[in-house]
């Protein structure tokens, strides 16, 4: 899976005022690999259904996944969303998005 992952799970994870400790309380995954997904490791699906299992993080799954949001539908994206988006497709070079 691509890297933007742990950019929108940093972004999730900030907007709820949590703290990577407390990340980890809420998920069961180790303080470090949420570091290391932050940082551009690359989320491994299962990672990923942990995190929106969650009900806290229920709301951000049609974002974590697609980059769309319902919100009619309770789906919304963490502030700074848009950025993230931005930033990445600055990035892209003939429709291919560069890892880092």
């Amino acid at each position: 899976m691509s890297t933007i992952y742990g950019k929108k799970l940093r972004l999730i994870r900030i907007a709820e005022g949590l703290t990577q400790m407390q990340m980890r309380d809420l998920t069961g995954i180790s303080l470090g690999s949420i570091k290391g997904y932050e940082t551009g490791r690359e989320v491994g699906l299962s990672i990923i259904e942990r995190i929106v299992s969650h009900t806290l993080f229920q709301k951000y799954t049609l974002w974590l996944m697609t980059g769309e949001t319902a919100e009619k539908a309770g789906q919304v994206a963490p502030k700074g969303a848009e950025e993230l988006i931005e930033s990445e497709e600055s990035n892209a070079v003939d429709g291919k998005q560069l890892r880092y």
